[in-house]
């Protein structure tokens, strides 16, 4: 038990644990209590649509922190990321519309895209979703299984790079298209919506949602503390070396598969995770939750943030995400021009981030310090006059 708390307390230092117990109770304490506690006259009171909307930028951030754990630590480019996301959100979502029953719109006991579409009964992987304990094993389960199904051909088949990220691309735009097809039994184009309870709560009230934001915080909070955990571990130090020189590992005696594959399967966990908690709380799932364009948003997000630093990929989801709903408002057509440019800019400018801001001015600051005091130090070699 002694060694166990001393790991977790090697996580951090006490500025570190100060910042992630006060952001903790910011994001846990303070928004819920300006939402349902400040009045609504009041310019402190937060409207209740945003409770929802950061409940979702919570979990955009769980899958930053996992694009960060493969793409960061271990120098692998996913842009395939979005199925383990969209999966972990279908399991949900097929949970949500069985637990509808016959309070659909035309009163069966089948969803009501099946009963438009003439389906006579529920498809075999139906079965059992109307139990949660069952939803949430196959949220875990569903993401995990294909992770490492895919991961494990992969990665021994030493994919690398830009190929491997060709392949993940590949993965969720053929998923994306099978998802559309109606004889899928999953919704096809319009997915799965009209959602009206989780375990018997209602998701239309607001005290259910203000639950939904916490639950997805704490999810947040716990999934960071997880990948601090592997990164400051000695596989954390394996995987960073793989990163750097995969070779060198394997000249060591370490298998590199073992440990991509650990990180990828861990990762994809970490998304189907944030894709379970995100559908309750926006109210729909559909095939464009799997457009290949989803997955490279989710890069920028760690890119944006700055790699390899786990705390930068949160900031970056956030700071993406909000500009997103923004300016998708204001200039909906400029929009994707506006996130391209940002990309490049912070790929040319700030190859570290927003967190590598703060690090570069302190960098430029003792540069100008030790120039200063360089100058004032050297003698005086002028000559003096006759």
């Amino acid at each position: 038990m002694r060694g166990g708390f001393g790991r977790l307390a090697s996580l951090h230092g006490l500025r570190g644990w100060a910042a992630v117990l006060g952001l903790g109770l910011l994001a846990m304490v303070a928004v819920p209590a300006l939402n349902a506690v400040v009045p609504p006259q009041s310019l402190l009171h937060l409207p209740d649509f945003t409770i929802p909307l950061f409940g979702k930028f919570l979990c955009y951030a769980i899958v930053a922190l996992a694009m960060d754990l493969i793409w960061g630590y271990t120098g692998i480019l996913s842009l395939g990321h979005g199925v383990f996301f969209a999966l972990g959100g279908y399991c949900m979502g097929m949970h949500l519309m069985r637990s509808i029953g016959k309070a659909g719109v035309y009163r069966s006991d089948l969803p009501d895209f099946m009963v438009f579409l003439d389906w006579k009964e529920l498809p075999w992987f139906w079965h059992g979703f109307d139990r949660f304990w069952f939803a949430a094993l196959m949220v875990l389960l569903v993401p995990t299984a294909l992770a490492y199904v895919f991961g494990f051909f992969a990665f021994r088949s030493r994919i690398k790079g830009v190929y491997f990220s060709i392949i993940t691309q590949a993965l969720t735009f053929a998923l994306m298209l099978l998802f559309f097809r109606n004889n899928t039994g999953l919704g096809g184009n319009n997915g799965l919506t009209d959602f009206k309870r989780l375990l018997g709560f209602d998701l239309h009230a607001q005290s259910t949602r203000i639950a939904m934001y916490l639950i997805s915080a704490g999810s947040l909070l716990l999934a960071y503390l997880s990948c601090r955990y592997i990164v400051t571990s000695r596989a954390g130090r394996v995987l960073m070396a793989i990163r750097d020189a995969e070779e060198r590992v394997m000249f060591s005696g370490y298998n590199p598969l073992d440990y991509k594959l650990a990180v990828w399967t861990w990762s994809a966990l970490l998304c189907g995770i944030a894709g379970a908690l995100y559908v309750p709380q926006v109210g729909i799932i559909n095939p464009s939750e799997l457009q290949p364009s989803n997955s490279i948003e989710m890069a920028i997000w760690v890119a944006v943030g700055g790699r390899a630093t786990l705390a930068g990929p949160i900031l970056g989801a956030f700071i993406v995400n909000g500009a997103k709903s923004i300016l998708t408002v204001a200039y909906p057509e400029a929009w994707l021009f506006i996130l391209g440019a940002v990309f490049i800019g912070v790929t040319l400018f700030l190859p570290k981030g927003l967190l590598g801001l703060g690090e570069r001015i302190g960098a430029l600051k003792r540069f100008g310090v030790r120039r200063l005091q360089d100058g004032k130090a050297a003698p005086q070699t002028g000559r003096t006059a006759p």
